[in-house]
């Protein structure tokens, strides 16, 4: 069996592990060296998570940059920052629910939950299936998972799929408005008075980019990642790496090569991220495409840039080196777990299984 390190012109653990940031250090030993690295709470009262806890409200969300929420009164900008910043705290330095941060956070979030089972404010009164998924995949790895609330959420998300069996970007219902002007979109989607838009057209395709945020909740749920409705959206997800999405809104190839950690929108890293904890491998002819760009354009200092993309500015700064340093750690997370499945054989993922 190939190791996952071995496919690559470059060392990238080394300079993890000097690069001078304690958390990356600790996870390249735990989770790139199998090291025994200490217990994760130590994270928890680093600075920068610190910085992050002191400015949570009592109700346990963030508030928002000055005059958002004046600018469009309907959006629950609260919302946005608190997935922005539980973005941090949970898939960055791994706080749970027993982190009273955290555990403030995720109530707030489940405050903001319909009856239909959706999470709802980020697009006014519109559908959010994307966001839904990104906001539940962070509740299941703070520990909701066997939340009723969570189990709501899911079956939300499974029921607003388009007919090919992924998702698109933005509310389902807008689908079948016909086509808006800029301003009637954005009055649609900020405007707290509008109704929320159910002329549904499930027979269009699915968006690789809402796709790919809506599947992170499967991938992280023990009970939906091997499901047959996860396996056929991630089906879908696969075969867009690195081409051109079906929809306007973030369709340019550049889109996948452009790289965040903590994951924000559906890129290459993410989207194999969600597949590998899905049990797809590199056996799997698109896992392999994307698999074989990450390995070409590696650093010769062993790491990624944030950016390959053609399409967006680029700039540099101090913040810009510890990015690199997560977005290689995330990179050799999602190798070393794809050389593992290749191991177990597991060449197109595990097989589904009934819900």
């Amino acid at each position: 069996m190939t190791t996952w390190k071995s496919q690559l012109n470059h060392d990238p653990v080394q300079p993890l592990l000097r690069g001078g940031f304690a958390a990356i250090s600790l996870f390249a030993r735990r989770d790139l060296l199998s090291e025994p690295a200490g217990a994760i709470e130590q994270l928890w009262d680093l600075p920068e998570v610190l910085r992050i806890v002191r400015k949570q409200r009592p109700d346990g969300s963030w508030k928002p940059a000055a005059g958002k929420q004046d600018k469009c009164p309907g959006v629950k900008y609260p919302l946005i920052e608190t997935w922005r910043n539980l973005r941090h705290l949970v898939d960055q330095y791994e706080l749970d629910h027993r982190h009273p941060a955290v555990h403030k956070a995720c109530e707030y979030v489940l405050s903001c939950q319909t009856a239909e089972g959706d999470i709802r404010g980020i697009l006014a009164n519109q559908y959010a299936p994307y966001y839904t998924g990104a906001l539940l995949y962070l509740l299941i790895k703070a520990g909701y998972g066997d939340d009723p609330r969570i189990e709501r959420g899911m079956r939300w998300l499974l029921e607003v799929r388009q007919a090919d069996g992924g998702w698109v970007i933005g509310s389902p219902g807008m689908l079948g408005l016909g086509k808006l002007s800029a301003r009637e979109m954005n009055d649609l989607t900020s405007n707290g008075k509008r109704e929320t838009a159910k002329a549904f057209d499930p027979s269009q395709p699915f968006s690789a980019a809402g796709t790919g945020m809506a599947l992170r909740a499967f991938a992280i749920s023990p009970r939906y990642r091997k499901s047959p409705q996860a396996s056929a959206a991630a089906r879908l997800l696969k075969s867009k790496l690195l081409r051109e999405d079906n929809w306007s809104s973030y369709q340019h190839p550049d889109n996948w090569v452009r790289f965040q950690f903590p994951f924000w929108w559906t890129q290459l890293v993410s989207a194999l991220d969600t597949l590998s904890l899905m049990g797809w491998s590199a056996q799997d002819s698109d896992v392999r495409r994307g698999v074989d760009w990450l390995v070409a354009h590696q650093q010769p200092d062993g790491l990624w840039k944030t950016s390959y993309s053609r399409i967006h500015k680029s700039s540099g700064g101090a913040e810009k080196v510890e990015l690199r340093q997560w977005i290689t750690l995330a990179i050799c997370r999602v190798l070393r777990r794809l050389s593992a499945s290749d191991g177990a054989g597991t060449s197109a993922g595990a097989p589904p299984q009934p819900l």
